[in-house]
């Protein structure tokens, strides 16, 4: 009997030293580490107007980068009716020391309302300068005027994202609906918004511009 009381006894202890000197678990704080966050940052052709979430561009862009095996995480923070102004005013709240790119697209309802474009590409600027400065990569995707807007005024939108692109070396996306407000296709029937294909195009567009800036997932 006393016998088996001391293997017990034994047992146990060799049991008490053994989690003694077995370390935790190392990790479960890289289990819970965020991926690295592209931050899509604009109006309506951000937001999805007319689209459920899965079909705006933002979170198509997601299904695409995880289908090509990059870790990154596709924040959608687009504003329906918001102008450059806007998005300077609110543009601390959504960027973060994860985020690494910013897909800048803002100006187009500065454009429809007619407002002035130094002043939005001063806003402009004004972001582009902060979100590097913060080490953030900023894709800037440029606007067209439309044409009922005068040849002037046309010309100094077209000027003003090339010469912001220039100025400050951003990856450039000439015009971010090229190819989407041509088609009746891809175009809803307001004939300003791109329908769940035409956000699709856009996903496409982004992402031929995002590949050099990404790296691949390491397994």
């Amino acid at each position: 009997m006393k016998s088996r009381y001391w293997v017990a006894v034994l047992c146990l202890i060799f049991a008490c030293c053994n989690n003694k000197s077995t370390p935790p678990p190392q990790h479960s704080v890289a289990s819970v580490k965020q991926r690295p966050k592209i931050v899509a940052f604009g109006d309506s052709l951000t937001a999805g107007l007319g689209l459920t979430a899965k079909e705006t561009y933002p979170a198509q862009l997601q299904s695409m980068l995880d289908s090509a095996g990059y870790d990154y995480e596709v924040v959608n923070a687009g504003v329906s009716g918001d102008t450059s102004a806007g998005g300077l005013r609110r543009m601390d709240w959504v960027l973060d020391e994860n985020v690494k790119i910013v897909i800048l697209e803002l100006g187009a309802n500065d454009i429809l309302r007619g407002l002035p474009i130094n002043l939005m590409k001063q806003n402009l600027a004004k972001m582009i300068e902060s979100m590097q400065s913060r080490r953030i990569t900023v894709v800037l995707a440029g606007m067209e005027a439309p044409t009922n807007s005068g040849p002037e005024y046309r010309k100094e939108v077209h000027e003003a994202y090339r010469s912001l692109a220039e100025q400050y070396h951003t990856p450039f996306i000439p015009f971010f609906l090229e190819g989407v407000v041509q088609s009746e296709k891809l175009i809803q029937e307001d004939l300003s918004h791109p329908n769940p294909e035409g956000a699709k195009v856009l996903a496409t567009t982004v992402l031929k511009v995002l590949n050099p800036l990404l790296e691949k997932t390491k397994n």
